[in-house]
């Protein structure tokens, strides 16, 4: 795409939002009555952020409040009001509730109203279809929209359980993720950040497979069943995400005809510390600087590729290219966009 189309999509500002002070390894450890050893050794995060206490489980932001303060942010970070936005697109696998939609609750509290609104419900490529929907929406219209992505994953784990006899498909959830937002302004004009959106890959490949992971409707405080609240298969994670990560690499790279060498930066998928680079080495661009977050902000799903983002901004410069790659396990989806420093 030539960046003189009039379809073209740009990334005018980024904005993120992470609750609370960040929760380390030992203080984890201490409240789940785990190892801080199996921590550091089996996931390899060092810290994230938590939208309740870890000790006595008060809930202490929302969701709506966490999006609401990245969106304000990236408002800001754009030098726009409210009234500059002319949609608002949503991505996230834990909404506040059924309905209203968390999205609604959102714009409310940033005083946008009388524009389309959309909530994408995905896990960690939700981030990513959110701005498929966003550039779409540029393109179509001409307009200037906010695009967030976020989720509250602790609102699905008792913090305050004892975990000695926890089954490993359930543990792992306790000490991989973590609670966060983010929001980016897309338009029409290279703005602010002028970082050209080229391309977007939003792909569901999980025909005949099983769920890598299980979120269920209920919470911890409106439980009616004896199954877990959340469930993964890290194995089949482990087995799977490395090489869907490639297949979204190259495919990006022979759509846009650039080749690896192009690439500056590389935000891999940010399952966890310990996956992250393993990915990382197995996706062999070392020419690429790596961005990424994860081992101190926990994986917060739809947060994530905003949160990459904003560090990606504090580096690009003009002329320089980025690849971000994001693979969702629930039904084997795979995500990424491409990015342009103009």
């Amino acid at each position: 795409m030539e960046l003189t189309d009039p379809r073209t999509a740009y990334l005018v500002s980024v904005g993120t939002f992470l609750p609370g002070d960040p929760v380390d390894n030992a203080r984890l450890a201490a409240a789940l009555g785990v190892s801080e050893e199996w921590i550091e050794v089996f996931i390899g995060t060092r810290t994230r952020h938590f939208a309740r206490d870890v000790e006595s489980g008060e809930v202490r932001f929302s969701l709506a409040d966490l999006c609401a303060r990245a969106g304000e942010r990236a408002l800001e970070a754009a030098g726009l009001g409210p009234e500059s936005v002319d949609f608002v697109v949503m991505g996230t696998a834990t909404p506040d509730h059924l309905m209203p939609a968390t999205v609604n609750l959102v714009a409310d509290r940033l005083g946008i109203d009388q524009v389309p609104t959309y909530q994408l419900q995905s896990g960690c490529a939700g981030a990513v279809q959110a701005l498929e929907l966003g550039r779409t929406l540029v393109a179509a219209t001409g307009g200037t929209g906010l695009v967030i992505g976020g989720d509250v994953c602790t609102k699905h784990l008792d913090l305050r359980r004892d975990l000695t006899g926890a089954a490993p498909s359930e543990l792992v959830n306790y000490v991989l993720f973590g609670d966060g937002a983010g929001a980016a302004v897309v338009g029409p004009e290279p703005a602010g950040e002028a970082v050209v959106l080229h391309r977007v890959l939003n792909r569901l490949t999980g025909l005949g497979r099983s769920p890598g992971q299980l979120i269920e409707w209920f919470g911890v405080a409106d439980r009616d069943s004896a199954g877990q609240a959340v469930e993964e298969d890290y194995k089949a994670i482990e087995q799977s995400v490395p090489v869907l990560a490639g297949e979204i690499l190259w495919e990006l790279l022979g759509d846009l005809d650039w080749a690896p060498e192009d690439l500056d930066y590389l935000l891999p998928p940010q399952l966890s510390g310990v996956m992250t680079a393993k990915i990382t080495a197995e996706l062999g661009v070392p020419g690429a600087e790596e961005v990424s977050c994860v081992a101190d902000t926990g994986n917060n799903g739809n947060a994530l590729p905003f949160l990459q983002t904003e560090r990606l901004l504090q580096r690009m410069t003009s002329g320089q290219k980025a690849l971000a790659v994001a693979v969702e396990s629930s039904k084997w989806i795979k995500g990424g966009f491409a990015l342009e420093k103009l």
